[in-house]
């Protein structure tokens, strides 16, 4: 009867102690990290396909200005070129080379918002006031991800760091800390418009 009465406490101790050791908790933190990773990638993504028609708008009404317009081009064919898969999120240089093609762009970006405002014209064009307002929402779109993605990143790396799941994250997931979404070198200094 004594045997009964333990394994009908241990076992229970033991479900108890296994689901606190980051058995779930780990992958799951792990799991929305990726996931707020993917929209930050879906807000480049979405910048990306709005560029070209953006561009082409500008053109019609700014050729003056074509080698601002070919540095955005240039920016968002490296920005594009460079893929960060959820593998990925702990090497720091790979996750480096992504933000400063991301940073890159939002430079050339800058040099086309400084068009807008030298060539009043411009903001006449309904096309470009829409396609303008709808890269600024998307703008947004990326802080608000890159954001959530820190986050969740946090999140994580305070999960595999804390007893009791780090003995699941180091025994069982193998688990490494991510790298959090970082500003450029420079960010923290408005960039300078003159005309």
């Amino acid at each position: 009867m004594l045997n009964r009465w333990i394994k009908f406490l241990v076992v229970p101790a033991v479900a108890l102690s296994l689901s606190a050791c980051g058995i779930n908790s780990v992958p799951t933190a792990e799991e929305n990290a990726k996931a707020k990773w993917a929209d930050v990638e879906s807000s480049y993504q979405r910048r990306a396909d709005l560029i070209p028609n953006l561009v082409e708008t500008v053109k019609g009404y700014a050729t003056q200005e074509q080698d601002t317009l070919t540095k955005v081009t240039e920016a968002r064919a490296k920005a594009t070129s460079i893929q960060v898969n959820p593998g990925d999120l702990n090497n720091a240089s790979t996750m480096q080379n992504y933000m400063m093609a991301q940073d890159g762009l939002s430079q050339a970006l800058n040099g086309m918002r400084v068009i807008v405002e030298k060539y009043p014209d411009l903001k006449s064009n309904q096309n470009f006031l829409a396609l303008q307002s709808q890269l600024e929402g998307t703008e947004n779109r990326i802080n608000v991800a890159r954001r959530d993605y820190n986050e969740a990143v946090r999140e994580y790396n305070t999960t595999i760091r804390t007893f009791p799941d780090i003995i699941g994250a180091k025994i069982i997931h193998g688990a490494k800390p991510m790298v959090p979404f970082q500003a450029s070198q420079g960010a923290d200094k408005a960039p300078e418009v003159s005309f």
